[in-house]
């Protein structure tokens, strides 16, 4: 319920605090006396748009707040703080604030944490609905109408299961289409895949290989200049009399002679005898290396043929042989998932035929359901509206089927009125007088009272255009709503007045020159004064006629105080 409604520079009012009592709340005075000031606060604060015109001359800024108490209401209010950053505030309580500025600046803030206008919008469709010429109404929404509907029906739970299979079918549509965006470009993705790994894996490489191709590729390209230059050395080497090894024995001989004359120069034979030495193994050597040494143009060709396949393959796939080796290892690991995928897409798409099944039961039970409701709705919602002076009016609900279902099923809904007999119903939301349209809310919310579970209902010229029984209809009608929500109502008829658990008087007063609007909670005798006015005077059959008017009202002020 709304507990408390602070309005400061708004219009009339300078400085205005409202407390607001469970039940029915009366607010009466003189036309002009600021009654709609109320109004303009309370849509502020659901986040309609801030006019820098009402801000009370003389002043920079306006500042509206509101205080409710959401300690029994179901909407989801904690996820909501928590999406949109904001601070739950104290356990049970919501204070939502906003202010203005003739510069043009708006604020506005949920629990004293900075907000959006269109957060105070979205938050307001779970507080109140206000029923006039300028209405926050829900009702008229089709969404919300439909929402009614199944609340009169009893199907919230049947609806709960279509909205969690739907919901379910999101998510695995959702998955599915995470896995193949596009068929065609996955089939295409998944052969460049087979091929890669395919191509690498016939390769048949490793780490070692390119080094050992290389240097084997250098030797046989130029084996016929190795076996020239290896010849030409065993030439120098050891070939004719001038050879080195020949030249050698010769320097031995010398190194012989010096020895026999000088004993002490066994050193210079025996550096001599390891310098033979080592030119025989050098020639050995060579010997060797000749015979490995052969001309095959088949091998160097595949050769040739192998290490063009790797410097190919780096290319494509690494900067050498151990790269394109990994990134092999990838395309196979990739395309293990992948075909694990087309296993799971199809799983995903059975999954969704079931779902869809389902969802075609679910949403023929719901339609079924609604339309088996709808006469019922109509026939106490006219009966209501009969009471309320149209007796010959109708309200009609038609149920149509959308292009596609969402998540409230099948059907669209329009509540439709039939205000003269034999002209159709049109819907309720195009109505155009606001005392009609508000006569109508308020036959809905009698018939609706305990499926709604919006907790403030505010009534703007809901008694236009009515006197005597009728009015004590809706004054009836409205306290009887107020079993169940906390209600709201400007009225100018004393019937409709004397049924509030609470009244309220606006009044003007001028105060060092300037006037201002104020609002004061009436008693007894201050009561029946105010309810005497509505009737005509102060005379002292107004008088009693108020008197009489208040004591046909039962005092308990409501049968469920909780819900407030």
């Amino acid at each position: 319920m709304l507990t408390t409604l602070r309005i400061k520079n708004l219009a009339l009012v300078t400085d205005l605090t409202m407390e607001l009592t469970p039940g029915f709340n009366v607010i009466t005075g003189e036309t002009g006396a600021g009654k709609s000031v109320i109004l303009g606060a309370v849509n502020l604060i659901l986040g309609q748009r801030a006019d820098r015109a009402l801000i009370r001359s003389g002043t920079d800024a306006c500042t509206v707040e509101a205080v409710f108490d959401i300690r029994h209401l179901t909407a989801p209010f904690a996820s909501f703080f928590e999406e949109s950053g904001l601070d739950p505030g104290e356990p049970g309580e919501l204070r939502i604030r906003r202010s203005f500025t003739a510069s043009g600046t708006n604020r506005q803030f949920i629990n004293g944490s900075p907000t959006s206008v269109a957060a105070l919008a979205r938050i307001g469709e779970w507080l109140v609905d206000m029923h006039g010429p300028h209405e926050h109404q829900s009702l008229l929404q089709p969404a919300r109408q439909l929402s009614i509907l199944d609340a009169f029906a009893s199907l919230e739970t049947l609806r709960q299961e279509w909205e969690t299979e739907w919901n379910r079918r999101k998510q695995v549509a959702a998955e599915r289409a995470s896995l193949v965006a596009d068929d065609a470009i996955h089939q295409q993705q998944l052969e460049l895949l087979r091929h890669q790994a395919m191509e690498i894996e016939a390769a048949r490489l490793s780490p070692e290989e390119e080094g050992v191709l290389s240097a084997e590729f250098q030797r046989i390209s130029n084996a016929a200049r190795l076996m020239e230059a290896t010849q030409s050395a065993q030439s120098i080497l050891c070939d004719g009399e001038d050879s080195i090894l020949d030249r050698v024995g010769g320097l031995g001989r010398l190194l012989t002679e010096i020895q026999r004359h000088d004993p002490g120069t066994t050193e210079l034979l025996a550096a001599h005898i390891l310098a033979t030495e080592t030119l025989q193994e050098l020639n050995m050597l060579l010997s060797r290396y000749f015979d490995r040494l052969e001309l095959d143009p088949e091998r160097l060709q595949e050769l040739e043929e192998r290490i063009n396949l790797i410097q190919s393959l780096k290319r494509k796939y690494g900067t050498n042989v151990s790269d394109v080796l990994a990134f092999g290892e990838t395309c196979r690991t990739k395309l293990s998932e992948w075909e694990g995928l087309e296993e799971r897409t199809e799983k995903l798409a059975a999954e969704l035929a079931q779902i869809d099944k389902r969802l075609l039961d679910l949403g023929g039970q719901l339609t079924q359901r609604r339309r088996l409701a709808i006469p019922r709705l109509s026939r106490e919602v006219s009966q209501h509206l009969g009471e309320l002076g149209f007796r010959q009016s109708r309200v009609d609900v038609e149920l149509s089927t959308v292009e596609a279902p969402g998540p409230t099923g099948f059907d669209h809904c329009e509540f439709q009125f039939a205000p003269n007999p034999g002209e159709p119903a049109r819907p309720l939301r195009t109505i155009a007088s606001s005392g009609e349209l508000a006569r109508v809310m308020l036959a809905l919310k009698t018939v609706l009272a305990s499926a709604d579970e919006i907790p403030v209902l505010i009534f703007d010229e809901v008694d236009a255009n009515v006197g005597g029984e009728t009015g004590l209809a809706v004054g009836q009608k409205l306290r009887g709503i107020a079993d169940r929500h906390q209600v709201l109502c400007i009225t100018h008829l004393a019937p409709v007045a004397a049924q509030g658990h609470t009244q309220y008087l606006v009044s003007k007063q001028v105060t060092d020159g300037r006037t201002e609007s104020r609002i004061e909670r009436l008693d007894g005798p201050s009561r029946v004064t105010e309810i005497a006015r509505m009737l005509g005077g102060q005379s002292a059959a107004a008088r009693r006629h108020a008197e009489e008017l208040l004591g046909q009202i039962p005092t308990a002020r409501s049968k469920d105080p909780s819900l407030f």
